[in-house]
C-alpha cells in the first residue's frame, strides 16, 4: 500500500540494503569495534569535522534522551517549541531520562527565535527554580518549516551568553539541507550546535540513528550515557554500515531532494482547488492542509494519513524517498473524484 502518512512508512533504499548484505559476512567484534563502524565513524568525521564524535544508536527517541542526558543535570530545563517531538510525541522519554522540566513555547510555525526564547531564559542562580540547561530544535520543525543559518546562528548565539547548549533534533535535517542547498556541516557544527541527532530512517536507512557530538570534552561521558541508555548495540555494524551508504556519493542529499521535489508537486496540484488550504509553508517533504472533512472521508477509503488538528480537519501529507510521479497522480486523481462527490 503506498501512502503519504509518514517518511516512516517507505521502504529502505536498495544501496542500504546492499551495505547491510555486505556486512553480514563471517564473525565481527560487538559493540563497535569492527570495521564497517570505524568506516562510518571516518565517513561522519569527513562530513561534519575531525572534532565530532559519533554515538550509533538504535532509534529517534533513543537519541534525542542520549544527546539531552549527556548535555543536562536533573535541576535544568529544556526549552523547546510546543510541537516538538520530546514534548508530543516521545511519551515523556526525555523527562523520565533526563529528570529534567521542559518547557514548551508557542511558535506559529514550529520554529523558536531569540524572541520567543527569552522570556524564559530567568531564574538562573534560584535554588527554587529549573536552570535552564538546553534549547532543543527540530530541523526540519514538526510542522515542515526550515531553520536558516541566520536564524540559528542568532538562536546559538544567544544560548552562548547566557551559557546553555543547543540541541538538533536531525531526523529530517537531510530535507533541511537540500531545500537550502547546504551541507550538512554547514547547517550544523558551522552555525554552533552542540550536538546533533543524526537521523536516516525517514530517509532511506532501516533502522538506527546518530548522536553526533562537536564537544570532545564530552566523548568519554557519552560512552556511558549511551549504554545506560539501552542504546548501545551490540551487533553494531548493521547500524552504522548503513551511514557509510549514506554518506557515500550523496544518497542522503539525492534521496532527500527527490522528496521534497515530490512534495513540491504535491502542493502546485492541490493548491489549484479552493478546497485546500495549506496551513504552513511547503519547505520540506511534509505539508500541513485543510479541506472539507467529506474530503478528508473519501480520501481516507483510499488512503491512510494523519491528522494534524482534527477539529479544524487540518491533515498532514509526507513525500519519501520513494514517492513517485505515479503516486502523485493516482492520489490527485483520487481528491477530484473525492472533490465530485463532496459537490
Amino acid at each position: 500500500m503506498r501512502s503519504f502518512a509518514s517518511d516512516n512508512n517507505s521502504g529502505v533504499h536498495p544501496l542500504v540494503i546492499d551495505a547491510i548484505c555486505a556486512a553480514n559476512q563471517d564473525h565481527a567484534l560487538g559493540y563497535g569495534s569492527d570495521r564497517w563502524t570505524n568506516e562510518a565513524v571516518a565517513k561522519i568525521k569527513q562530513t561534519f569535522g575531525d572534532n565530532c564524535e559519533p554515538f550509533f544508536v538504535f532509534n529517534g527517541t533513543g537519541s534525542n534522551i542520549v544527546a539531552l542526558q549527556l548535555l543536562l543535570r536533573p535541576y535544568n530545563s529544556i526549552l523547546c517549541a510546543e510541537t516538538s517531538h520530546i514534548f508530543v510525541d516521545e511519551c515523556g522519554g526525555p523527562v523520565k531520562s533526563t529528570g529534567c522540566t521542559i518547557r514548551p513555547i508557542q511558535t506559529p510555525d514550529g520554529k523558536l527565535t531569540p524572541e520567543l526564547i527569552r522570556p524564559y531564559l530567568t531564574g538562573f542562580g534560584d535554588q527554587h527554580h529549573s536552570q535552564p540547561g538546553v534549547i532543543y530544535l527540530s530541523q526540519c520543525t514538526e510542522l515542515g518549516t526550515i531553520y536558516t543559518v541566520d536564524e540559528l546562528k542568532a538562536i546559538t548565539n544567544l544560548a552562548y551568553d547566557y551559557n546553555i547548549k543547543v540541541v538538533m533534533d536531525g531526523a529530517r535535517i537531510a530535507n533541511a539541507c537540500a531545500a537550502q542547498n547546504l551541507s550538512l556541516r554547514e547547517l550544523t557544527v558551522d552555525c554552533g550546535i552542540d550536538a546533533l541527532t543524526f537521523g536516516g530512517t525517514k530517509n532511506g536507512l532501516m533502522i538506527g540513528e546518530c548522536v553526533i557530538v562537536f564537544d570532545q570534552s564530552l566523548r568519554q561521558e557519552a560512552l556511558f550515557v549511551r549504554k545506560q541508555s539501552a542504546q548501545l548495540a551490540s551487533k553494531m555494524r548493521y547500524l552504522s554500515c548503513q551511514f557509510t551508504a549514506y554518506l557515500t556519493d550523496e544518497l542522503w542529499l539525492k534521496n532527500a531532494q527527490h522528496a521534497n521535489s515530490m512534495a513540491g508537486k504535491l502542493y502546485e496540484a492541490l493548491n489549484k482547488s479552493s478546497y485546500v488550504c495549506f496551513t504552513q509553508k511547503v519547505e520540506s517533504n511534509q505539508l500541513f492542509l485543510t479541506m472539507p472533512r467529506a474530503i478528508i472521508d473519501k480520501l481516507l477509503e483510499f488512503y491512510f494519513f494523519y491528522f494534524w488538528n482534527e477539529a479544524n480537519n487540518e491533515i498532514r501529507l509526507v513525500t519519501s524517498f520513494d514517492t513517485t510521479q505515479e503516486d502523485i497522480d493516482v492520489f490527485i486523481k483520487a481528491f477530484y473524484e473525492a472533490v465530485k462527490t463532496y459537490r
